[in-house]
């Protein structure tokens, strides 16, 4: 039964939307058909990406098979984060606690703002000029 079973979460962050699939394995992890080193090269997103596993003590025994479109690197990691925190507790209601406490199921809203007419950017605006 235990190889039958797998836990989804999707998990958002900025553009960003990552579509999780924990499976009891041996701790392997695919992101977009490419390992986690090789999908996120810096050390930093790889952290960010696997902290719910740290927090939740189950490292290397999940499969991890992840689906992330949209947004940059560093969104995607979090939207990895989000995804995998949900699937986590999913799997076991009894880690939602810790993974609450961490802030690893809250969806972090902030999105870039849309630039206005007349404007350089969302706020900024043409110097003035008196003559």
């Amino acid at each position: 039964m235990s190889e039958l079973a797998q836990y989804r979460g999707t998990g958002k962050r900025k553009t960003s939307v990552a579509r999780v699939i924990l499976r009891p394995g041996d701790g392997s992890t695919w992101v977009n058909g490419r390992t986690l080193e090789d999908y996120f090269p810096r050390s930093v997103w790889q952290t960010i990406a696997v902290s719910p596993l740290k927090v939740a003590g189950v490292e290397g025994q999940y499969d991890l098979r992840v689906r992330v479109h949209g947004g940059g690197l560093t969104g995607q990691a979090g939207a990895v984060r989000h995804g995998i925190a949900r699937a986590l507790v999913e799997a076991n209601p009894e880690l939602r606690i810790p993974l609450k406490r961490e802030g690893f199921l809250t969806r972090d809203a902030r999105q870039v703002e849309r630039k206005k007419a007349g404007l350089h950017k969302a706020r900024k605006a043409p110097q003035f000029s008196k003559r």
